[in-house]
């Protein structure tokens, strides 16, 4: 029965490695997205593609932490206790993430739009980073039951600096592939080239870091990396032909065929680390069996997963399809939407800056041209 609720553990940070590595993603590029005018469509295309399923994402978070701590409450007291550091920061990140990518669009201001984008895009960054350490630092066996670590070092190690930049650099990969594969669908050849540009080049990064992480494995976490050179070896080439031949498609000219293989390559990584660490909860210090709860509990567990399945997996299938058929997302957004809103005050904020060039008549025309539009209150 142990096995079996692992099992649905991992499932569930599979699901949240592909969704939720997406989401984080798209942040990673609305930060290199340029300035107002540069980044406009940019961020456009990233605030339709996952506007409509950004929260829905960390509901598998969500469902990891309260699964964790009520089949393995042992090893969730030592994990939050080791790692307090880099959790924090997730949190707090997750936090300012969504609120940031909230306020933006319902800003008063350009310049506190701004603010809230410039929170949003450094927030989607360290918060995969953070994920990343503190997982580096169990899988290399630095987070023992008793937690007696020096919280602000453990996960600082080699295979946790490893984890930090992998995670970014796979959910600015998958992100991008997902972009473009948007792009394409809604006929925007521009976007779909700039962001399949991106992928080729995000995966041919984090290709080059996951070589050189075969050498930090083989020093710094042997343990796992036995398990990933044996049972866990057939996953991983799956994971390296899926990211391939992603790849080739996007070379080829279609990203949305490159969708199905990007995500197959994630959810074989992830699938392969949990099949290499097992059956280590910690690794080097405690396995599963040692700190799994009674039986009791995870048949409360398993009676749980099976309700919610039926109920909300069937929900966030169908949200996630309606997206990817553009169905939640509009190009042109309603006059009274906060969208709308923040478009108004780049085009103040763009006609502002090129006063002194056109003449302050020209841009108080702009900007009066732009009151005008706005809908009645």
């Amino acid at each position: 029965m142990s096995t079996l609720v692992v099992v649905i553990l991992w499932a569930a940070v599979v699901a949240y490695a592909v969704s939720g590595g997406a989401d984080f993603g798209s942040g990673f590029w609305d930060a290199l997205a340029g300035g107002a005018e540069a980044g406009k469509d940019d961020r456009k295309r990233i605030d339709r593609s996952i506007g409509p399923v950004w929260e829905a994402n960390h509901v598998w978070l969500i469902f990891i932490l309260v699964y964790l701590w009520t089949a393995f409450p042992k090893a969730f007291a030592a994990i939050v206790t080791a790692l307090f550091v880099p959790l924090i920061g997730v949190a707090v990140g997750i936090t300012l993430r969504g609120a940031a990518f909230a306020l933006r669009k319902s800003s008063s201001t350009f310049a506190q739009a701004r603010v809230f984008g410039i929170a949003f895009a450094l927030s989607s960054i360290v918060t995969p980073f953070f994920m990343g350490a503190a997982a580096g630092a169990i899988a290399s066996g630095r987070v023992p039951l008793n937690a007696d670590v020096d919280p602000l070092t453990v996960w600082l190690g080699p295979t946790s600096i490893l984890g930090g930049v992998l995670a970014v650099g796979t959910c600015a990969w998958l992100a991008a592939v997902f972009l473009a594969a948007d792009s394409a669908r809604d006929g925007e050849a521009e976007l779909a080239a700039a962001f399949t540009t991106r992928a080729i080049w995000t995966g041919l990064v984090v290709g080059v870091i996951s070589l050189i992480g075969v050498f930090v494995l083989e020093t710094d976490a042997t343990t796992l990396a036995d398990g990933l050179e044996r049972a866990g070896a057939p996953l991983l080439i799956v994971s390296g032909i899926g990211g391939l031949f992603a790849m080739w498609l996007l070379r080829q000219g279609r990203p949305g065929s490159a969708r199905l293989p990007a995500i197959i390559a994630v959810v074989a990584i992830v699938v392969g680390w949990g099949v290499g660490q097992y059956p280590w909860i910690l690794v080097d210090e405690v396995e599963i069996e040692d700190v799994v709860a009674g039986r009791a509990t995870l048949m409360g567990l398993i009676i749980a997963f099976v309700g919610a399945a039926l109920l909300v997996v069937p929900s966030l299938i169908w949200l996630f399809r309606l997206t990817n058929m553009g169905q939640l997302s509009a190009h042109q957004p309603r006059a009274d939407s906060s969208l709308a809103t923040l478009n108004r005050l780049q085009t103040v904020a763009t006609a502002s800056s090129s006063s002194t060039a056109n003449g302050d008549g020209e841009a108080d025309g702009t900007a009066a041209e732009v009151r005008a539009s706005q809908p009645p209150t």
